[in-house]
C-alpha cells in the first residue's frame, strides 16, 4: 500500500500530491516498521515465542509512537525521489546532495525505529538520539547502511528474477543485517542486555514465589 500510494503521487507528476500520498503511506508504514524492528530485535536476542504473535503485540504497543516518524520519513523519502527524477541531467551537485540525503535518512531511520521499539520517548528525543548515535558510532552506522544498500542494489540489478527473493526476504532481511551492525551501539547506549536480564530475573522470581 505504501509503495502504491507513493507511485500514484509520482505518476501525477505533482510534488504536493506525492507528498500527501507519502505522508499517508508513512502513517501506514511507521507502525509496521516499528513492529518489525521489535520482532527482529527479539529474534536476535533469541527470545522465545512465535514471530507472528510477537509482531502483533509489538505493532499494538508501538503503533501510536511510530505514526509521526513514519509520516516524516515518508515525506523526506518522497521529496528525495521526486527531486532525483526531476533534476536535469548533468546536475552533479544536486544528485550528490540527494545521494547524501538518502544515506542520512537510511542511517538515522535505522536508529529511529529501533528506539521506538526499545524506549518510550517523545519524537524530538528519538530524533536527537538517532542523530547522536549515527554520528557517534559512524563505522557501525555505515555498515548498517552498506548492508541495506547492497541488498536493494542486488534486488534492482537482478529484477525481475529477484522478485521471488523479495517476496521471501522483504524488509525483514535488510533490517536484520542493519540491526546486527548497530545493536552493539544500542546496547552500549541504553544498557539493553542488563535491563533484559533484570526483567527475566524478576519474572523468574515471581514464578518461584508462585
Amino acid at each position: 500500500p505504501v509503495i502504491c500510494l507513493v507511485y500514484i503521487g509520482f505518476l501525477q507528476n505533482s510534488l504536493p500530491v506525492m507528498l500527501g500520498s507519502a505522508a499517508v503511506g508513512g502513517l501506514l508504514a511507521g507502525p509496521a516498521l516499528a513492529g518489525m524492528y521489535d520482532t527482529v530485535l527479539r529474534a536476535l536476542r533469541d527470545e522465545a515465542g512465535y514471530w507472528w504473535v510477537t509482531y502483533r503485540r509489538a505493532w499494538k504497543r508501538n503503533a501510536k509512537a511510530a505514526l509521526l516518524p513514519g509520516a516524516i520519513c515518508g515525506l523526506l523519502l518522497a521529496t528525495e525521489i521526486f527531486t532525483a527524477f526531476h533534476t536535469e541531467t548533468g546536475s552533479v551537485a544536486v544528485m550528490v546532495a540527494i545521494f547524501v540525503a538518502l544515506i542520512l535518512l537510511a542511517g538515522i531511520a535505522q536508529y529511529l525505529y529501533a528506539q521506538v521499539a526499545l524506549v518510550d520517548l517523545p519524537f524530538s528525543s528519538l530524533l536527537k538520539n538517532s542523530l547522536m548515535l549515527f554520528l557517534g558510532y559512524l563505522p557501525r552506522s555505515a555498515l548498517g547502511i552498506l548492508w541495506q544498500g547492497l541488498y536493494w542494489a542486488a534486488i534492482a540489478l537482478f529484477w525481475p528474477l529477484s522478485g521471488a527473493v523479495l517476496i521471501l526476504t522483504s524488509l525483514w532481511f535488510p533490517c536484520s543485517l542493519s540491526l546486527l551492525a548497530i545493536y552493539p551501539a544500542l546496547n552500549k547506549s541504553f544498557d539493553l542486555e542488563a535491563k533484559i536480564k533484570a526483567m527475566r530475573d524478576a519474572q523468574l522470581d515471581s514464578h518461584d514465589e508462585d
